[in-house]
């Protein structure tokens, strides 16, 4: 079953900025966007500062805790996620028993571009005393049971970077490789290029489109799928489209990704060059 209401419109969202019970926050990998602008009250989370170590692995609970405090997020708060990857926060507080969370269904280029409210001052959000719920194992996947899942029918690994990250020919989205680090897939990885789920404007597709794109996934089985990308922002994005606008049940994200399983020197790698 679908999830209503996961998605806000711009516009429903513009209109409810003053909402006393709302929270927005941008999820980046870098302040710098945010920095220039933001929606007005929102604040940012950092995957790289906020949410991974310095070895790119997701970190503990205290620290999640601890970022939902500073954020002024209440245990009844509805918090609207958006940005580069807004389906990792929505991912992350669903993963600990959030109820109202949501993710803006658009692009921060499209909020701007149609006229809706930005400003450059940093929000000062009241700190809060939430406590943390213990996280859900149906919903993420760790490097050990993704190893236990290679080759195995039952479960689908789901790669959902870009070709070129997939073939082995760049570790970083941005083309560059880690000195660290190997690029390729894991072992019996199918790709699917999250990018395809949105469109010009950075709105999922309608549900006909999703079944489309996923044609080459069983969505209505009881095989388990485990995505991943490189940080998990893609791999929750695709974690939410399965889950939460298609239905699909028994989907997990391996949020240490790429950026953990490339930078483990005994984690088996595939290539372009060991596929022909």
């Amino acid at each position: 079953m679908t999830t209503t209401g996961a998605l806000i419109s711009a516009e429903t969202l513009a209109a409810q900025l003053s909402d006393p019970g709302l929270r927005v926050v941008e999820v980046d990998v870098s302040p710098a966007a945010h920095n220039e602008w933001h929606i007005h009250g929102a604040v940012l989370w950092n995957i790289y500062a906020h949410l991974k170590d310095a070895e790119y692995r997701p970190v503990d609970d205290a620290a999640v805790e601890e970022l939902l405090r500073r954020s002024g997020i209440e245990p009844e708060s509805r918090v609207v996620f958006y940005g580069y990857a807004p389906a990792f926060g929505y991912w992350l507080l669903k993963a600990h028993g959030h109820a109202r969370t949501q993710i803006l269904d658009c692009s921060r280029a499209a909020w701007q571009g149609h006229g809706y409210p930005v400003t450059s001052t940093p929000s000062q959000p009241v700190r809060s005393s939430y406590r943390l719920a213990a996280p859900d194992p149906r919903l993420g996947a760790t490097r050990a049971q993704v190893r236990e899942a290679i080759g195995v029918p039952s479960t689908t690994l789901l790669d959902v970077r870009t070709r070129a990250e997939y073939d082995g020919e760049r570790f970083w989205p941005s083309g560059g490789m880690d000195p660290n680090g190997r690029a390729g897939h894991v072992p019996s990885a199918v790709h699917q290029p999250m990018a395809e789920l949105l469109d010009q404007d950075g709105r999922f597709l309608p549900e006909d489109d999703l079944r489309h794109v996923f044609a080459g996934i069983d969505l209505d089985g009881p095989t388990e799928l485990i995505t991943y990308c490189t940080v998990g922002g893609r791999a929750t994005a695709a974690w939410f489209a399965l889950t939460q606008l298609l239905g699909r049940d028994h989907v997990r994200v391996y949020d240490g990704s790429w950026a953990e399983w490339g930078r483990t020197s005994d984690a088996p790698v595939a290539t372009l060059e060991t596929l022909v």
